[in-house]
């Protein structure tokens, strides 16, 4: 049996009908003083196009909104949506789930690889050519 998702007590339903302000209650301190601010214009915007995009779906379609916007915070009205962040190079797709709630679009989408260094071998630097062979 499927464990039911719930955040602080609250199942997905319940934050999808809560008002904001209420909603907002709910966030860690950093979010909330974000949110109580209000948002400003560009993540207003974002969430205009996330909510005209979300009634094209309803027409069997389904668009990924593509931002910039890395400090979007996820509401519960974003959940199931597909939005595709900018990590500096490209867009990566990221479908919202329930579990994503209260946290940042830009943690979804790393802006650096790890380094991953090769072996020696030819056209290596002068001192690791003579890497004893086995």
């Amino acid at each position: 049996m499927a464990r039911k998702f719930k955040y602080r007590g609250h199942d997905l339903d319940t934050l999808q009908r809560m008002p904001m302000d209420q909603f907002i209650q709910l966030l860690p301190s950093r979010q909330r003083r974000s949110l109580r601010r209000g948002l400003p214009p560009r993540q207003r915007k974002l969430l205009e196009r996330l909510r005209k995009a979300h009634q094209s779906t309803k027409r069997s379609q389904k668009p990924a909104v593509r931002t910039h916007n890395r400090d979007m915070i996820i509401l519960p009205e974003m959940v199931g949506m597909t939005i595709a962040i900018h990590n500096g190079k490209e867009y990566l797709p990221l479908t919202i789930t329930a579990e994503h709630i209260g946290h940042y679009l830009g943690e979804y989408a790393p802006t650096n690889k790890a380094v991953r260094h090769g072996n020696p071998g030819i056209g290596a630097t002068r001192g690791s050519q003579y890497v004893p062979l086995k």
